[in-house]
């Protein structure tokens, strides 16, 4: 049985046809095999990046509470700092991606409630404002 592969060398993308192996006897058959004849294929266009992913802010009018479970990898802030919307707060790493959230508004925070180290559920309180 012939199959058709694309195959990309040095960025250039072929087209080639393999003949199958019998795979009961594991010995090629008695037919005498042929060249794989290979073509140039159009490259499709590369596609585009993904979008950067943009800070999360997860929060209520005070506070800003922990969007997704993680392990927080650092704290940017302290009690009494002021912020400016979409300064980076806390830094949540989860599943080996650190992810940043950022203040939702101006202010000034009254409590921070969590340490880097320290593990979040989902809605946790991290910090809150004045």
């Amino acid at each position: 049985m012939i199959k058709k592969f694309y195959i990309t060398v040095d960025g250039v993308r072929h087209e080639v046809e393999v003949e199958e192996i019998s795979s009961a006897t594991g010995s090629i058959p008695k037919t005498a095999a042929k060249a794989a004849s290979v073509q140039e294929a159009p490259v499709p266009a590369a596609p585009a990046p993904a979008p950067k992913k943009s800070p999360i802010a997860s929060s209520g009018d005070s506070s800003v509470t922990a969007p997704l479970q993680g392990l927080i990898s650092d704290v940017k802030v302290k009690e009494g700092q002021t912020v400016k919307t979409g300064e980076i707060i806390v830094i949540i790493e989860a599943m080996k991606m650190e992810n940043e959230v950022v203040s939702p508004r101006d202010g000034v925070i009254e409590k921070v409630a969590v340490c880097k180290g320290e593990s979040v559920a989902a809605g946790d309180l991290l910090v809150s404002f004045k």
